[in-house]
């Protein structure tokens, strides 16, 4: 009878760790995903308001289009998804690299898709 009044307040008190740890693993699980949740919304902004400057510029004969600026501001919010993929073995860096540096219309509509699973496809053009 000793024993098992012993081994029911040890059993509880392990019960309460692990509760406690778990609850410790969601809360940061659920940090990183509010976290990552962030840096997509604001890399597809970024990325919208690079496309709407390029159209911009496209009809703008002024000269100083500001195409550039807009295009760090994106490369910027690129940064911590960098190695996310994208499709076709290409990661989210090179497909940004590619739609802005070379015009190529594949990667930008694989970042459009990126966009679009993250939720922010009301960002782009």
């Amino acid at each position: 009878m000793r024993v098992s009044k012993a081994v029911f307040p040890v059993l509880a008190l392990m019960a309460v760790a692990v509760a406690v740890a778990m609850a410790g693993c969601s809360s940061s699980e659920s940090k990183d995903e509010q976290r990552l949740t962030a840096q997509r919304e604001n890399y597809c902004t970024q990325l919208g308001a690079w496309q709407k400057a390029r159209d911009a510029a496209r009809t703008d004969a002024s000269g100083d289009d500001g195409t550039d600026t807009v295009a760090r501001d994106a490369l910027l919010a690129l940064e911590p998804l960098r190695d996310e993929t994208v499709g076709q073995g290409r990661t989210l860096a090179e497909a940004t690299a590619a739609a802005m540096n070379n015009a190529d219309s594949d990667a930008e509509g694989r970042l459009v898709q990126y966009c679009d699973a993250a939720g922010f496809e009301t960002l782009m053009r």
